[in-house]
């Protein structure tokens, strides 16, 4: 079961979990922290401590004083200093009591992360709709645009949760490719492959001399001369898939920074986002029983034309 948070969802901002060592080098938990997060001005730090905004499991606020091994966790709100602005809106699909659907565009994440937290589509949305129990079902990398789902209330969040869970989701992709020297690799196909992530890991590795654990259905929309336009139905949703699988048959994504090749961090380029879009959502609602099916309002750029 899920740790509860002790503070409440602040300015569309839930708080932060963090573990604490029992025992080590530092005499408070404040010195933990300070060194912890050693990049950001110690003073910055300890003043939310005096301010009573970092805080025990039982809600019981925990000073600059707190010896450590009082505490397993702590909860505090992150501030990240100097956040990027981005300058692309949420578009609202569709909402009713439970669901709220929406087109999440290029460059904006899901959730809260990295550098980047009142620009995710989670807070904003919050503030919008004045909820803080919205919650995602499921998450879009930064760079994909495309349908994202939320869940508005509790009460039935885990029957739209277990939908995901039990793959009884249909999801339908775009992307805009390129083709190889090679010529176009032979279409429709299923790719398969065994892929793993670490945490904090950038890409997705692939395992050939293990039992595929992805799976993605790739077929041709539209081929130009450069360029492809095609459709994926992933069957299983591992970090990167679609983006790993297509670059591993020949066909990276225009606007990839991290597949086939890892390039060096660059800012975001509005001029050439990603050109992979979420396209369609489909399943059998778990509550009445009757099919459900959204599909984006977005397209992408760079699609080859007739």
């Amino acid at each position: 079961m899920a740790m509860r948070a002790p503070l409440p969802v602040r300015d569309g901002v839930g708080p932060t979990r963090l573990r604490v060592p029992r025992t080590g080098p530092w005499e408070t938990v404040a010195d933990y922290v300070t060194e912890r997060f050693s990049h950001i001005d110690p003073e910055i730090l300890l003043s939310r401590f005096d301010r009573g905004e970092v805080v025990a499991v039982d809600g019981s606020v925990i000073t600059r004083r707190t010896p450590l091994g009082a505490e397993d966790f702590i909860w505090y709100y992150r501030e990240p200093p100097d956040e990027p602005a981005i300058p692309y809106e949420v578009m609202v699909r569709h909402v009713d009591d439970d669901l709220l659907v929406v087109d999440k565009p290029h460059f904006l994440p899901t959730t809260p992360g990295g550098g980047f937290l009142q620009n995710s589509a989670l807070v904003r949305l919050r503030r919008e709709f004045d909820n803080p129990d919205l919650t995602p079902i499921h998450r879009l990398d930064r760079a994909t645009a495309g349908l994202v789902m939320f869940s508005i209330r509790p009460a039935t969040r885990g029957a739209y949760q277990s939908l995901f869970a039990d793959r009884a989701v249909e999801k339908v992709y775009e992307a805009v490719t390129t083709i190889p020297e090679t010529g176009m690799p032979e279409l429709p196909r299923v790719v398969r492959s065994h892929l793993t992530s670490t945490r904090g890991s950038l890409r997705a590795v692939a395992h050939e001399d293990r039992e595929p654990n992805a799976e993605t259905r790739v077929e041709a929309i539209r081929v130009g001369a450069t360029t492809a336009h095609v459709r994926l139905y992933p069957r299983t949703g591992r970090m990167h898939q679609l983006r790993a699988h297509l670059a591993g048959i020949g066909l990276g994504i225009l606007g990839d920074r991290f597949y086939p090749d890892l390039l060096d961090e660059a800012p975001d380029d509005p001029a050439r986002p990603l050109q992979l879009l979420a396209r369609e959502l489909r399943f059998v609602d778990p509550l009445s029983g009757t099919p459900r099916e959204f599909t984006t309002g977005l397209t992408l750029r760079e699609a080859p034309r007739v």
